[in-house]
């Protein structure tokens, strides 16, 4: 589950930073799971009523879960995809993921979603093994 790197940009990045575009399409491609998660959270926060919008399905399998684990749980991949979407993610139990605006961030609900308190809330004896 590495990312797919092409030679010429792994090079680049030996050389020095790369563009987090490139950055972002290698995620794209490599995680494609994760990609389709975090892409469909972030255009419902267009039109959600909340500040945030979640997703809250289990992976179908575990490579699945594997590439949302992967994405969410690396600074660099997460900070890129946040960067793209112009969004703050939060993830809890393996799967569920939620985008929230910016502006929500630090508010009441952000607040509450990545608290102790919401990630007991949101345990149950289906997920215990992720």
């Amino acid at each position: 589950m590495s990312l797919q790197v092409s030679t010429a940009l792994l090079e680049r990045a030996e050389r020095g930073d790369v563009d987090d575009a490139e950055f972002v399409d290698v995620v794209r491609s490599s995680l494609p799971y994760a990609w389709e998660v975090v892409s469909a959270v972030a255009a419902d926060l267009s039109t959600a009523p909340a500040p945030f919008a979640d997703h809250a399905i289990p992976p179908p399998n575990e490579e699945c879960r594997g590439q949302l684990l992967r994405a969410l749980a690396s600074d660099a991949i997460r900070g890129g995809l946040e960067r793209h979407f112009g969004v703050r993610l939060a993830f809890q139990n393996c799967h569920r993921v939620a985008a929230f605006s910016q502006s929500a961030v630090g508010g009441e609900q952000y607040a509450a979603f990545i608290s102790p308190r919401g990630q007991l809330l949101n345990q149950s004896p289906e997920l215990r093994d992720c």
